[in-house]
């Protein structure tokens, strides 16, 4: 394992123009290839860093982590699941019923352990593909033989696909249930339609069946109105939170209730309107402020959660409502997991978007003492 030293900093930001490319720009997780613009986002703050250890490297497009033990195993939006154990990389292949599609921020994406997974070897995994019916994401079970992962059963499919926005985090939840994100696929009236699973929270029983106690009968749906949450996280009490992008700005961290309706495309940000819910915190409505949330997490009163276009991982006290930078200059931060003070997450600079710096992507750890 390499370690890098990082001192705390004063971090003083040019903003660079936008984009001209207006159909990219509506992308909320858009990031620009020059190193001007990949730090545009950045404004005066404390970067606070102790000591970052990398984990692995030469990742491709990670985009989840699990960890079980001392074993960490990453999805790579290509089509691998990557082992690291001891400080060595094994990269296994995926054998999967569809053809991974090849659209923007489209491939292998959530990845989640089953509770027996020692016994099992049981994962659930969410991914992008297309036939000659179209374009959609669906959620499988995957089984691991001999360094292998093959798609088992079909627990969810044609969930909404389109140019962008495929949501695509995948967690079991404190009840025992499955939980997905779906983006609005580009489409955002979807968001709003009670009869599509795009734009939604979704909550699956861990047989694909539907639970009886989610707030519409015989739906998947569990919160409706959002543009493409990427991230999702229960805190201790067993509050869920979530994270997605906005419309070029006005990206959102919300409270998770449901049934509950976020609102878009009706109201984003800190527009209210009655029956809708407003996030608890917004990056407000300047693109140069944009974060693109992706993966996130809890820890001690406190949410964690990776930054794609703000290059950053960000903390937000639910307790207080302050929030700040902690870490940064790594370029794109896709996922992360919190375990034991600790802090995983993965950079993403080689999916396309950002500007990879020497061995990316990696799997990076810190420690949560230094920082708070």
């Amino acid at each position: 394992m390499k370690k890098v030293l990082a001192i705390s900093m004063l971090v003083i930001l040019l903003v660079a123009g936008c984009s001209a490319n207006e159909q990219q720009k509506s992308v909320g997780e858009q990031q620009n290839t020059s190193n001007e613009q990949r730090n545009e986002e950045q404004e005066e703050t404390s970067v606070f860093i102790e000591e970052q250890e990398v984990i692995a490297e030469n990742l491709k497009a990670p985009w989840s982590i699990e960890k079980l033990e001392n074993t960490f195993y990453l999805t790579e939006r290509p089509g691998n699941i990557v082992k690291i154990e001891n400080g060595e990389i094994e990269r296994q292949s995926v054998e999967l019923e569809k053809e991974l599609a090849t659209a923007s921020e489209a491939g292998l994406l959530g990845f989640v352990l089953a509770s027996d997974f020692p016994e099992s070897k049981l994962a659930y995994a969410y991914y992008t593909y297309e036939d000659s019916s179209g374009q959609f994401n669906r959620i499988v079970t995957l089984r691991l033989e001999d360094s292998v992962w093959r798609e088992e059963s079909l627990l969810l499919d044609k969930i909404p696909s389109g140019s962008w926005h495929h949501g695509g985090r995948l967690k079991i939840g404190p009840d025992g249930k499955l939980y997905a994100t779906a983006g609005d696929a580009y489409e955002s009236d979807i968001a709003q339609d009670p009869n599509s699973l795009g734009g939604k929270i979704l909550r699956l029983n861990l047989d694909g069946s539907i639970p009886s106690d989610n707030p519409f009968p015989n739906s998947y749906i569990y919160s409706s109105g959002h543009r493409n949450p990427q991230g999702i996280t229960w805190s201790s009490d067993g509050t869920l939170y979530a994270g997605e992008h906005g419309n070029d700005a006005n990206d959102e961290i919300n409270k998770i209730e449901a049934g509950q309706n976020y609102g878009w495309p009706i109201i984003e940000g800190d527009e209210e309107q009655e029956g809708m819910v407003s996030p608890l915190f917004t990056s407000g409505d300047k693109d140069e402020a944009t974060w693109a949330p992706s993966g996130m997490d809890y820890y001690d009163g406190k949410l964690y959660v990776a930054a794609l276009r703000g290059s950053t991982v960000l903390e937000f006290d639910l307790e207080t409502s302050e929030q700040r930078k902690i870490i940064s200059g790594l370029g794109r931060i896709r996922d992360m997991l919190i375990e034991d003070n600790s802090l995983y997450f993965i950079s993403n600079n080689t999916d396309g978007r950002g500007t990879p710096q020497k061995n990316d992507d990696k799997l990076y750890r810190i420690s949560l003492a230094v920082a708070n």
